[in-house]
């Protein structure tokens, strides 16, 4: 299939969990195409370490809120441009745009209208079950297909004539063979039954500077109420300098891990997760942590998104259950002193948490644990793409 020149393909991702699903997906070509695949595109470290040379950071594409939506549109419009433009340069055989809807979509309008026989592939939908049906539609007339990771998409954008294949969540897969929670406690002086907790803000500036500081003032009444209990923050590389820079002012020892080893022994390790919502919420789920989901959007976004959400549930799994696995506290009923109540009676009551672990690993089978590797299925899935269009 590689032909006189490699397979080129091009991977546009716009934030850490678009680029940890870009390198999986990188990794799986490789080891199917060797040297006769090359790749272009945007992408962050983890797609840099599979050798994607991305031709800017994506730290200032990870956006959140309508605001600030608004206030980084030149940007945003700015990058999808030059995005389009690295299409044109390279000539891709095909697209793969993951996740991160504003800014793929703009990419995706921009390559149509540029290229309209280049394949462009959708990885990952916006949640139209969830909130604005209608952008089955805009999807479907902007790309050819849509490699889904949710079993219960296709319906939704079948019936806007756009092809999908479940390639299933790669946050699913996570690979937790390898970590040593008793790695993590040596690490940071911790004995094989004190209390750990850990901090998960978020992976974009807008959601760290928004969830640090009352994440922060729940974590003070936690340590004021237990003295002995540590506290571990992993952080993503999209925000690492700006988590440690606020953690650094604590008046109590927080230990900030920013590689993956780290995070996975540190997921292992903990007692109960103070988690702000997203993807990383089926990772600690994975790792058996029972967690506290927090999460605001800015007023004007919160009070647009509560009028327009179909499910009572911001929480992937939760909305498999339908029901409250784990807690979320949510926008207003974000307060510190209400995160360190629930964090604490689970700190207090290990049948609690056994319960809790029990119901989200249940949980999480509905969303498809234990399915084949999302990687290789979407691998599979690109390269049968490009094959159809060929012939």
């Amino acid at each position: 299939m590689s032909g006189e020149r490699p397979l080129t393909i091009m991977l546009v991702a716009a934030e850490a969990s678009g680029d940890d699903r870009g390198a999986g997906l990188m990794r799986a070509l490789k080891a199917r195409l060797g040297q006769g695949v090359r790749f272009v595109g945007v992408g962050g470290e983890r797609m840099a370490a599979e050798g994607l040379d991305s031709p800017f950071d994506i730290a200032d594409l990870s956006i959140l809120g309508l605001l600030e939506g608004l206030l980084a549109y030149p940007r945003v419009v700015r990058r999808a441009d030059e995005t389009a433009a690295l299409a044109a340069r390279e000539r891709p055989d095909a697209v793969v745009l993951i996740d991160s809807w504003g800014f793929t979509l703009r990419v995706a309008q921009r390559l149509r209208r540029a290229q309209p026989d280049l394949p462009l592939v959708k990885y990952v939908g916006p949640q139209v079950w969830a909130t604005r049906p209608g952008r089955a539609k805009t999807l479907a007339a902007a790309v050819d297909h849509l490699l889904s990771i949710h079993a219960f998409d296709a319906p939704y954008f079948e019936a806007e004539g756009l092809p999908v294949t479940f390639v299933g969540n790669s946050a699913l897969s996570l690979d937790l063979s390898r970590a040593k929670p008793s790695r993590l406690r040596k690490a940071i002086g911790a004995a094989p039954d004190d209390l750990i907790l850990l901090v998960l803000p978020g992976s974009r500036p807008g959601e760290v500077a928004r969830m640090l500081p009352i994440f922060e003032a729940a974590v003070a009444q936690l340590k004021a109420a237990y003295p002995d209990l540590h506290i571990v923050v992993p952080a993503a590389p999209t925000v690492a300098d700006m988590v440690k820079s606020r953690v650094a002012g604590w008046p109590h020892r927080a230990h900030v891990v920013e590689d993956e080893a780290g995070k996975l022994d540190a997921m292992k390790a903990a007692t109960v997760a103070l988690v702000c919502s997203g993807t990383v919420t089926i990772e600690v789920a994975l790792a058996g942590a029972p967690m506290v989901i927090g999460y605001q959007l800015p007023p004007v976004s919160g009070f647009i998104v509560r009028r327009i959400i179909r499910t009572p549930f911001v929480t992937l799994f939760n909305i498999a259950a339908n029901d409250f696995v784990a807690p979320e506290l949510v926008q207003d009923a974000c307060r510190p002193d209400d995160l360190a109540e629930e964090v604490a009676r689970r700190l207090d009551d290990a049948e609690l948490r056994a319960r809790q672990t029990l119901a989200q690993y249940a949980a999480l089978d509905l969303l498809g644990r234990g399915g084949p590797d999302p990687s290789e299925a979407a691998a599979d899935a690109v390269l049968k793409i490009i094959a159809d269009r060929r012939t």
